[in-house]
């Protein structure tokens, strides 16, 4: 059986070793664009901020192996080529014309299936100057290699255009670099995916740290000479800066897809089935190019995630091994850094619930996240979104400087679940007074 995996950052490299595993007899080959495989993208803020102190940490695997088209060979043997663009896809003949973006040679690779990985790509505002050389995305290591060069030539004043977790987590590694910041977003608040309470909390932690926040403000215009920039241009101004990262959000990258006339969603990614098969059943799409369905609404959707990605792609290799697996779907769970709050969230927002016709009730409880008597008690706020007529969870955020991520685990579990708040509220979840109160924070929701 041969296999053509296009995309070797998650779900591609995913789906290569699991196949290998359960078909050792299978010829696998990823094809990669760019020079790295393998890599922790949702590390790049971390080591943009020097948390992360070296590059080689984010390509390498937990005992330190770095993860490259050697290792890929050696242990998994997979094939990987780097430097490698994928053209077309000619589904008649059921091969993939592909260029050596080093040596400029084309060539043909036969399939019996394919594997599209192909990603996302950050979204490029309709902005004068946007293409200056000091204006920066953070989607890869080249990206985050580009930026450190600037900071570490001295210039300190950074715009941020979006403030979706890209922009947030972001913001928080130029001021670890002690960069003076200011974000501008169009919306009337940060952090889209949150409702307006909990995102207001993080937007008030954000500027207490330095960080400006220009909310309903409009990026018109990067304006600079030469090789610098001077400011960027609002509806409400202008901002002086240095250097501008763009982080508007991403759009799942299709082109190939819809070159080779596959059916793409009404998300803009690509349609697939619970076994993730395209319109075409030999044809897999895995990851941030691949549409999901929302566990609540039963709707598709598109939530790009480095843990949906290996998830995904582990589901496509079993059902080309001939095995029976699905992907059911996600709850848009995230849960991020912001300074020293966590920011969570999982499931239907309250705006999103009203939307999808839920008579909606709602609570937002303060607490701390341990026995109020322990020094490493710390507060943590936390709302839940029910449906009235059943009491059914639909959704939970939380943010403070307490423990968020455990709280949301479970409420995705209950929520998976189809559980009650009635049923959350009798959990039977661990207790101790250095992890939780007595009634641990999403418990006393529930009761409320």
């Amino acid at each position: 059986m041969k296999v053509v995996v296009i995309g070797a950052v998650a779900a591609g490299p995913k789906t290569a070793s699991k196949i290998l595993r359960l078909r050792p007899d299978a010829e696998v080959t990823v094809l990669e664009k760019g020079e790295f495989v393998s890599f922790a993208g949702c590390g790049l803020p971390y080591y943009l901020s020097n948390v992360v102190k070296e590059q080689k940490e984010l390509l390498s695997t937990p005992i330190g192996v770095p993860r490259d088209p050697a290792f890929f060979r050696k242990v998994k043997n997979v094939r990987v080529l780097i430097r490698t663009e994928a053209l077309t896809i000619d589904r008649k003949s059921r091969q993939v014309e592909a260029k050596n973006l080093q040596t400029g040679e084309s060539f043909s690779l036969p399939y019996d299936k394919l594997v599209l990985a192909t990603g996302a790509q950050p979204i490029i505002p309709p902005i004068s100057g946007i293409n200056h050389k000091k204006v920066f995305t953070l989607h890869n290591i080249e990206d985050c290699e580009a930026i450190r060069s600037v900071l570490a030539n001295g210039d300190k004043k950074a715009v941020i255009i979006g403030g979706g977790l890209i922009g947030v987590e972001t913001a928080e590694a130029l001021v670890r670099k002690d960069c003076s910041v200011t974000i501008v977003e169009m919306l009337p608040q940060i952090l889209s995916v949150l409702d307006w309470e909990i995102a207001r909390q993080v937007e008030l932690h954000m500027r207490s740290k330095g960080v400006e926040i220009r909310t309903e403000t409009k990026a018109l215009a990067i304006e600079g000479t030469g090789d610098e920039i001077r400011c960027v241009t609002t509806d409400k101004g202008e901002i002086p800066a240095d250097l501008v990262i763009l982080g508007v959000g991403v759009r799942p990258n299709v082109s190939l897809a819809k070159e080779a006339g596959l059916e793409i969603g009404g998300t803009g990614a690509i349609r697939v089935n619970r076994r993730m098969q395209t319109s075409d059943l030999d044809i897999y799409a895995v990851g941030d190019c691949a549409e999901s369905r929302h566990l609540v609404t039963g709707q598709p959707c598109y939530v790009p995630l480095g843990s949906t990605a290996n998830k995904q792609g582990r589901v496509a290799a079993l059902n080309i091994c001939g095995l029976e697996d699905s992907f059911p779907g996600v709850l848009g769970s995230m849960v991020c850094q912001v300074f020293d709050f966590t920011v969570a969230r999982t499931g239907l927002s309250e705006a999103q619930a009203r939307d999808a016709g839920y008579d909606v009730v709602t609570c937002l409880v303060p607490g701390p996240d341990r026995a109020h008597y322990m020094p490493t008690a710390k507060p943590l706020m936390l709302k839940l979104i029910t449906d009235r007529a059943t009491g059914r969870l639909l959704g939970a955020q939380a943010t403070g400087p307490g423990e968020a991520a455990k709280r949301m685990d479970v409420a995705a579990t209950a929520i998976t679940a189809a559980m009650t708040v009635d049923q959350v509220s009798k959990l039977d979840l661990s207790y101790a007074p250095p992890y939780s109160p007595a009634m641990d924070n999403l418990i006393t929701a529930s009761d409320v």
